[in-house]
């Protein structure tokens, strides 16, 4: 699966490459199961956090900030009363789960840790990547919330810019259902506006743990493009590439399954980023295998 000379001069020049039939539709059903029996077993009333891009209601709580090395459960703005009871049935509650799949669940991270991942990573000259996070995202139909245009290095910002995402579609993701919409070049600027998201080195009761450095970035929505992906496809994506997706307002859900790299040689992965490795889960090598 290494990228030919012609894709990589695509990633290089949009910041973005779709891939297609990455994995097989049966590897795509197989983690598609493998969620579902997740979420069989969760209780929700032990999850209570809600996840949301929308930043007048982010939530950067402790079950949030110490999911690094965990299997946590998210649900949707609405999924919920105020009272914590679920107004949907459990499997169309979820906005994603986070943030160690890719190390703490075996079908995840046979599929991180494949040679066609190794083959991505080295045809992006990466020598010596770690996966540093995973997310199983679900965009529910119906509910499936807005991700708002963002760089994914003004969350995991390195030093110097060595941030990837690889996201794989289990299902099709289509323009009804919240497909992924990019800003060709972009990362070509650079982090706009030096915009990053920290711990809050101001943390006082009642305030909250993450801030950011610099105001939002206003984006001319007519610079984006739409990238539907069919099932079993990837897109990498650049760290500083602007990406969004609009709501899920069909009837048709839209899970993939993403995680995220950087080449840690001659690179500082910042320590005021809200993600930290720990003991449990140190942040990974792709180069070799880890044990089962």
């Amino acid at each position: 699966m290494a990228l030919s000379s012609k894709q990589m001069e695509q990633f290089e020049r949009d910041g973005y490459l779709l891939v297609e039939d990455f994995i097989t539709p049966e590897e795509c059903d197989s983690l598609l199961t493998a969620c579902h029996n997740v979420v069989d077993g969760m209780k929700p009333e032990e999850h209570n956090t809600v996840f949301t891009t929308l930043e007048m209601k982010r939530t950067s709580d402790d079950y949030f900030m110490t999911s690094g090395d965990k299997i946590r459960f998210f649900f949707e703005d609405g999924a919920k009363d105020k009272d914590g009871n679920l107004l949907v049935d459990k499997h169309k509650s979820l906005n994603k789960i986070g943030h160690a799949l890719h190390i703490l669940h075996p079908a995840f991270r046979k599929i991180t840790f494949d040679n066609r991942v190794k083959d991505v990573a080295k045809s992006l000259k990466l020598e010596d990547p770690v996966i540093c996070q995973s997310m199983y995202i679900f965009k529910q139909p119906g509910i499936g919330g807005e991700v708002v245009p963002h760089q994914d290095a003004t969350f995991l910002l390195t030093t110097p810019m060595r941030l990837y995402g690889v996201w794989i579609a289990l299902e099709d993701a289509t323009l009804e259902n919240g497909c992924l919409w990019f800003m060709p070049g972009s990362h070509k600027d650079g982090l706009n506006g030096g915009r990053q998201m920290i711990r809050n080195p101001d943390k006082g009761e009642g305030q909250p743990q993450t801030v950011f450095t610099a105001p939002p970035v206003k984006y001319d929505d007519s610079k984006f493009i739409p990238v539907p992906v069919k099932k079993g496809s990837m897109v990498i994506i650049h760290g500083e590439v602007v990406h969004k997706s609009e709501p899920n307002k069909s009837d048709k859900s839209r899970q993939i399954y993403t995680f995220h790299m950087f080449d840690q040689k001659n690179t500082t992965y910042s320590n005021q980023n809200w993600l930290q490795p720990t003991n449990e889960v140190p942040f990974t090598p792709l180069y070799p295998t880890p044990p089962a």
